[in-house]
C-alpha cells in the first residue's frame, strides 16, 4: 500500500501538541533552507534542537552530532537530508532515549522503507512536506 501523509487536521494537531523539534541536517549557514525554516519555526515559539556533527551551536541552541545524543524529549524529528540518506536517521529515531511523536521529512524527501520502520514503532510519519509551510497554513499568526 502506498504511503499517505496524515490529513491536514491531524497535522495541525501534531504541530499544536509538539513544540520541540530536532532538526537533522540543520545548517549553520543563514542562506540555507534548513536554517531559514528552523529560524522561522523558532520565531513561532517552537524549540529547535539542531542535529549537525560539524557545529556546536546553531540559532543559539546546543548542537548534537546525532539524534542519539539528545537527552530530552523531542516531539518532532524534522529531516533535511537526501532521500537515500534517511535509513540511518530512521534507525536513530526509533533508538532515541525519548521516542518522538513525529518523523517529518521535508519537501522533496521520500523514503518509504524508512517511513515504515518508524511507523512500526508508533511514530507518525510525514514525507515530502515543508513543516514551515504546513505550520503557516494550519496555525497562522493571529
Amino acid at each position: 500500500m502506498a504511503f499517505e501523509n496524515p490529513s491536514r487536521e491531524v497535522i495541525k494537531q501534531l504541530l499544536t501538541d509538539n513544540k520541540t523539534i530536532a532538526v537533522v541536517g540543520l545548517s549553520d549557514k543563514p542562506d540555507r533552507t534548513s536554517y531559514m525554516v528552523a529560524e522561522a519555526m523558532q520565531a513561532k515559539g517552537y524549540r529547535i534542537i539542531p542535529v549537525n556533527p560539524n557545529a556546536t551551536s546553531i540559532l543559539g541552541e546546543k548542537c548534537y552530532p546525532t539524534l542519539l545524543e539528545i537527552d530530552e524529549p523531542v516531539g518532532i524529528v524534522n529531516v533535511f537530508r537526501r532521500s537515500e540518506d534517511i535509513g540511518p536517521i530512521a534507525e536513530q529515531t526509533v533508538q532515541m532515549k525519548h521516542k518522538p511523536n513525529v518523523f517529518w521529512l521535508q519537501l522533496g524527501i521520500v523514503n518509504e522503507e524508512a517511513g515504515q520502520l518508524v511507523a512500526e514503532q508508533g511514530i507518525t510519519v510525514i514525507m515530502d512536506r515543508c513543516i514551515k509551510v504546513e505550520d503557516s497554513i494550519l496555525l497562522p499568526r493571529k
